[in-house]
Order: C-alpha cells, then sequence, then structure tokens
C-alpha cells in the first residue's frame, strides 16, 4: 500500500494562541493521515491489535501489567485501549483541563470502576448527599459487603461541618483499622441541584491529612460539565461523567468518563484493564461525532432553560424551582458564582400538591418527552420519587429533599417558546 501522506503532530496552540476546546474537539489526537486520509475518524472493530516486534509486545504488556506506569505505548487489545477511546479520552481532558481521562461503558461502571481502583477492605469513604441513586446502593448496599463503610454530610456544608465529617470518617477508619479512601462529591446534586463547596472541601481535606497519604477528591459533574462547571480548578482531583448526557447528548449512547490527575488515572487504569468496563469502539466514535457540537448544544439547552424558568417561576400552580439561575440561598449562591459559569438546563420543578398532581402534570405533556436521564437535544421530565430514586428509603429521601411533588426536568434544544406553551399546558392540567 502506498504511503499517503506524514502524519502530523496534533498541536493545541497557535503560535503563542491556546486553542479552544471547541476548536480542539474537531482534530486533536486524530490525524487523517493514519487512515487512508479519511476526515473523520474510522471505527476500528478489531479485537486485537498486531505488534511490530516481539520486544514492541512485551513493551506494552509491561505497561498494561503494571510493570511500567502510564497507558500502553501503543495498541494491544480492545478490552485495554483502542484508537476511538483513546481520541475520545484526548478530548474530554482538554474540557476539564485534566492531565487525562479515561472512558467506560456506562457512567456507573466508570464510578464502581474508580471506587474498586481506590478503596480496599475496611476503608471509609466520604460523600455529599444526595447522590444518584445507583451510586449511594453501590456504596451503601454493595461496598458494605466488604467491609467498607461511609460517613455523608449534605451537598451545602459549611468548612466546620466538614472538619467535622472528616474527623469522624477518620475515627471510623482507625476503628476499622482501614483508612479514609475517598471524598466523593456530587455536585450540583442529582435531582434537587443543590451545589457542593468543592473549595471548601478541598481546605478540609488538607486540613484533616496534611502528609502525603490523602483520600483523593472525586466530583460528579454530569449535571453542568463540562462547559459550565470545571472542578479541577477548584481542588477536585477527579472528574466522573455519565457521558450519556451532555457529552453524547442525542439519548443514543451510554457511556462514563473519569477524568483527572495521572497519578490517579494511572491508578484506575490497572482496573479497567482487569475487569474490562472500556467503553466500546463505535460509542466511542459516537462521543467523537457528539462533542464536536457540545458547546452548541449545552449553550443552546442553557439559554432555554433560562427562558422557560423565567415563565415557571411565577406560575401559579409552582410551589418553587430548584434552578440554579435563581438561587435564593445566600450560601448556595456563593457556591455557584465562585464554582460555575452558567446554570445548565436540568432543574427540579416542585408542582403545588403531591404525587397525583405531578402525574397529571407529567402524563399532560406534548412536547417534553416522560422518560428519565437528561442533557439532550430533546425536553425529558421525570418524577425521581417514583423512578430513579424510588429504592431511596422514605426517611432518606425526606431528609434529601426529593419529594412527591418534585419533577425532575432536562430542557432541550427546541424553540424556547414552544416549550412553555407545553409546559403552560400541561400545569393547566394539574
Amino acid at each position: 500500500m502506498a504511503v499517503r501522506g506524514n502524519p502530523k503532530m496534533n498541536s493545541k496552540k497557535i503560535g503563542d494562541q491556546d486553542l479552544s476546546p471547541a476548536t480542539l474537539m474537531m482534530g486533536l489526537g486524530y490525524d487523517p493521515m493514519l487512515s487512508e486520509g479519511s476526515l473523520k475518524p474510522p471505527i476500528f472493530l478489531t479485537s486485537t491489535f498486531a505488534f511490530e516486534s516481539a520486544a514492541a509486545g512485551k513493551r506494552f504488556f509491561e505497561h498494561i501489567t503494571g510493570k511500567r506506569e502510564g497507558p500502553a505505548d501503543g495498541l494491544v487489545y480492545s478490552r485495554f485501549n483502542g484508537p476511538n477511546q483513546e481520541i475520545v479520552e484526548d478530548r474530554l481532558a482538554v474540557w476539564d483541563g485534566a492531565d487525562d481521562c479515561l472512558v467506560f461503558s456506562s457512567g456507573m461502571s466508570a464510578i464502581a470502576t474508580m471506587l474498586l481502583a481506590l478503596v480496599n477492605q475496611n476503608d471509609v469513604v466520604v460523600h455529599s448527599g444526595p447522590l444518584y441513586a445507583a451510586t449511594e446502593t453501590l456504596i451503601a448496599r454493595i461496598l458494605s459487603r466488604f467491609g467498607v463503610s461511609f460517613v455523608d454530610f449534605p451537598a451545602g456544608a459549611s468548612r466546620d461541618e466538614l472538619d467535622a465529617i472528616l474527623a469522624r470518617a477518620q475515627a471510623l477508619a482507625d476503628e476499622k483499622g482501614g483508612k479514609v479512601a475517598l471524598v466523593y462529591l456530587e455536585s450540583p446534586a442529582n435531582p434537587t441541584n443543590a451545589l457542593v463547596d468543592v473549595e471548601a472541601v478541598r481546605a478540609a481535606r488538607d486540613a484533616a491529612f496534611p502528609g502525603e497519604q490523602k483520600p483523593a477528591i472525586a466530583i460528579d459533574n454530569t449535571f453542568l460539565g463540562p462547559l459550565w462547571q470545571q472542578p479541577l480548578k477548584q481542588g477536585a482531583e477527579l472528574v466522573v461523567y455519565s457521558l450519556t448526557k451532555y457529552a453524547g447528548g442525542h439519548s443514543d449512547l451510554v457511556a462514563g468518563g473519569v477524568s483527572g490527575d495521572q497519578r490517579l488515572i494511572n491508578a484506575i487504569r490497572p482496573m479497567r484493564n482487569t475487569i474490562g468496563t472500556i467503553c466500546d469502539p463505535n460509542t466511542a466514535w459516537m462521543l467523537l461525532r457528539s462533542l464536536e457540537t457540545l458547546e452548541l448544544r449545552m449553550s443552546r439547552a442553557g439559554e432555554n432553560a433560562l427562558k422557560v424558568c423565567t415563565f415557571l417561576r411565577d406560575h401559579p400552580k409552582v410551589e418553587g424551582l430548584g434552578y440554579l439561575g435563581f438561587i435564593s440561598d445566600p450560601r448556595q449562591k456563593d457556591i455557584f458564582d465562585r464554582h460555575c459559569s452558567g446554570a445548565g438546563s436540568t432543574f427540579s420543578l416542585f408542582i403545588k400538591g403531591g404525587e397525583a398532581e405531578s402525574f397529571r402534570f407529567l402524563d399532560a405533556l406534548k412536547i417534553a418527552k416522560l422518560a428519565v436521564s437528561l442533557g439532550g437535544t430533546e425536553t425529558l421530565a421525570s418524577h425521581p420519587a417514583a423512578m430513579t430514586h424510588l429504592s431511596v428509603p422514605d426517611e432518606r429521601k425526606k431528609a434529601l429533599g426529593i419529594t412527591d411533588n418534585l419533577v425532575r426536568v432536562s430542557i432541550g434544544i427546541e424553540n424556547a417558546d414552544d416549550l412553555i406553551a407545553d409546559f403552560a399546558q400541561a400545569l393547566d392540567a394539574v
């Protein structure tokens, strides 16, 4: 086969100018000359990759097995890596300003792999609340079978409260003979949109653990990231995503991602290699497609959400809104101003009444789809207490503010006036 050109190294700069993530999504990590000149990366549907030599194969497996640090210096086997996955990882890391990134078969496989890599028997996990229900189940019901305990705190906790929680976690770890292994955050929280002060968490963690052995700080940034919040800048060390949501953005794939410090990514990668939770090549290719329009889609959805929430705010059948653009609590507003560059497009809508009134509203919607998930091109609405958080005990739901009149809404990229008309007629049915 004739050589069709010389591969070019991608650059993140032109002269002294740093290229923006929106620009880098169009080409970072890929050169058409490596694939017959194809403008877009092909889907690499192969289970394994040929080595140039036996010595190269040995070197690759030294990375895979942990004898050498870092990712394999080449392609080995599709449970470990692949061209489509590596290009996606390069581009996702750009959005968060991360050292590196790993992609997974779902958001929960990303979270599970991270926890299995960082948490050992008898360790303690400190986490904010509420968390996505499956995450809470994984920590409280599954990891607990292996001696792992948790201590949780409300999303809006102050520095003093955080100091007390970390001291309590350390005491529990000492009692069990383990360590405080991870501080896991979700901000904004699902489904209440409560914000965690990541800067305060980082300061409290550093004060409580002054030595080199510190629990990592990870945060689920699915609701706002990566456009409207970049938690690594506030002191988080790992950022977790359900890439199914805004990154995928078309409600046609399921995937997850973890970005962050190289040291921690290097610890998580071998676990992914072992248990096989990597994203498949076709899904990675679809994510590449989606990342090219991420900024456009999220910006339009955010603009629509502001218009819809402006209408809903004063509606007589609306009891309240959990929309970050209309925060009234001074503490939460302070966190928002320091951490976020936008209010997002997912919010909680509190209908006057209870489950019956909320169900009437949901059943009357014509444009918005009654479905779980968020961050797609279409508007979605669901009832967390009866759906995504049904497994959460009633007392905990009450403590977390997940009430029977809470409807979670994810605004899409439709015409905003049409969405307002749909919400208006649905509220008329309440």
